[in-house]
């Protein structure tokens, strides 16, 4: 004769009321969270979008003086950078500038050079990519175009010093086109505080002139993704609350059964 054992079922006790409304307010902060990060990136989309349309459209419109010593302490990037502007006046090629490019070219320099305009004020124009062999790096070739010379570009606002490789005005190394450091370190006065990358028919039929009309447009454009997931993790928020919420549920029949 054998004894026989009514079977046991183990059923965990349901969760207190301080822990749900613990576990409750947690799930409000974190899904309401995350729907604010989405929908913040949902607006950031929207401007990116609409920026990089903005200057897409400004870099490829006809060209317009570019802005004159009265109108520099207006100049933003918000407003004017990647703007097609249009120059009139001299190069001062003894003046120039050698900052390393890494171009779509390979790596070589910008020939960055002044430019002196009718008003008598002075711009720098990145007038191209070259080959550190380029006339030596002294300008053992013809520099360019001589006299009065009409040139056409983007407008660009100065770069900050590198994070990494930072420039060496003493040594003339230079890794940025930081116009004020570069202007200073050429002696020069009443300079634009914008520089100008010119474009590739500006020089055309110059003999070694450097190569223009490479300026790389990009906005890097990851909203759509950040949205996708802040909303994707708002989601899980959602599921994560739901198979809480029927845990609870069974707990609590198992002790009304029990």
């Amino acid at each position: 004769m054998s004894d026989t054992h009514p079977s046991t079922v183990v059923t965990e006790p349901p969760r207190g009321p301080l822990a749900l409304a613990m576990l409750t307010l947690l799930g409000v902060v974190l899904f309401a969270g995350f729907i604010a990060l989405g929908t913040w990136q949902v607006h950031r989309l929207a401007w990116k979008r609409a920026l990089i349309a903005h200057v897409d459209a400004r870099a490829h419109a006809p060209p317009v003086d570019a802005p004159g010593p009265a109108q520099w302490p207006g100049v933003t990037a918000a407003s004017d950078e990647y703007r097609h502007v249009r120059l009139h006046g001299s190069f001062l090629y003894d003046r120039s500038t050698y900052v390393w490019a890494a171009t779509a070219a390979g790596s070589g320099l910008w020939v960055v050079t002044p430019l002196r305009r009718d008003d008598g004020s002075l711009v720098l124009v990145n007038r191209g990519f070259v080959t550190p062999e380029w006339c030596g790096r002294r300008g053992t070739c013809a520099p360019g175009a001589t006299g009065a010379v009409t040139v056409t570009g983007l407008l660009r606002i100065s770069e900050p010093p590198g994070f990494l490789r930072h420039n060496d005005p003493a040594k003339d190394d230079w890794y940025t086109r930081d116009v004020a450091a570069i202007a200073a370190r050429r002696g020069l006065k009443d300079v634009a505080p914008y520089f100008v990358d010119e474009d590739a028919a500006s020089e055309a039929g110059v003999a070694h002139a450097p190569t223009g009309g490479l300026t790389v447009i990009h906005f890097p454009n990851n909203h759509l993704s950040y949205l996708i997931t802040w909303y994707g993790m708002a989601l899980m928020v959602l599921l994560a609350g739901f198979f809480v919420g029927r845990s609870e549920l069974r707990r609590r029949r198992g002790v009304r059964s029990a």
